[in-house]
């Protein structure tokens, strides 16, 4: 797989950062994170994209990664929706978007409420208007279980272990170290700003279920909801809900993972995204 090349998108005063895989000139495809991730999330799945002929572009959220702070600590939904919106516009066509969790509702925003909506197509991966309160709080927990960080790469690795239990331990720890920072007092944290936690106003799934219920029926375009079989932030119930919103979506129910289904089976998530990209286009 060839190597990704770096983009930079300037919104408003915030760069946000992204790789890009695959041939500018083909179909864009547009990957958001979920929250406390970073664009490395979607490294296996970003490059099979390219090799099927996609121009595949991982960004890192704002606030997240190698992206800018904001300097209010705006991460609420409507700044993500809108640096969607504004990101969407450097592309030559509509791309398609892939949103996982806090990527997703970002999209979902972004595509629902906009009167020039931004994808031509969107795939949201373990997350809906109906969520598990219980799942979203294990999820809060996690983020801020560390305020202070780790020592050590095997700390943040015990930490995640004990977050994912179904998901093998990871003996190689580089993949871990991207979703890091090393601070000047030598301890590792998480690769973004700790104001995504502290403010009350946080971005939460559970917050806004009948505004995303609209957004969800007015999605036109081809749609996948991508589902971790073992969830415990989207269960089957949650799902099926959204499928009467959206009567046209198509749907992927990935056995063996959880919330994090791109990280826990990467590869039958990846075959469902190109399958159904596929599809939708007429190569399929």
């Amino acid at each position: 797989m060839a190597e990704p090349c770096p983009v930079v998108f300037e919104v408003g005063p915030l760069r946000i950062v992204g790789d890009a895989y695959g041939d500018p000139a083909s179909p864009p495809v547009l990957l958001l994170h979920g929250g406390g991730q970073t664009r490395h999330a979607w490294g296996g799945t970003a490059g099979a994209l390219a090799e099927a002929g996609r121009h595949a572009v991982a960004l890192d959220l704002r606030g997240h990664g190698d992206s800018d702070w904001d300097p209010e600590g705006d991460y609420g939904v409507d700044a993500l929706a809108a640096d969607v919106i504004s990101i969407a516009r450097h592309f030559p066509t509509r791309p398609a978007m892939v949103g996982a969790s806090l990527g997703g509702l970002a999209i979902l925003i972004a595509q629902g409420e906009s009167a020039q909506p931004p994808a031509s197509a969107v795939v949201l991966v373990d997350i809906a208007p109906r969520v598990e309160a219980e799942g979203v709080e294990r999820i809060i927990g996690f983020m801020g279980a560390h305020p202070d960080g780790f020592a050590s790469l095997e700390d943040a690795a015990d930490a995640v272990a004990g977050y994912v239990p179904h998901r093998p331990r990871p003996r190689d720890l580089n993949g871990l170290r991207k979703n890091l920072r090393l601070g000047p007092d030598g301890r590792y944290r998480w690769h973004w700003d700790p104001r995504l936690m502290s403010r009350r106003d946080r971005p939460r799934a559970t917050d806004n279920t009948a505004r995303l219920e609209a957004a969800a029926r007015a999605l036109r375009v081809p749609t996948l909801l991508v589902r971790g079989r073992q969830s415990d932030v989207v269960s089957e119930d949650g799902a099926r809900a959204f499928l009467s919103l959206v009567p046209h979506a198509s749907y992927a129910d990935v056995t063996g993972a959880g919330h994090m289904v791109a990280g826990d089976r990467n590869d039958p998530f990846t075959e469902a995204v190109v399958r159904f990209l596929a599809e939708i286009d007429g190569r399929g």
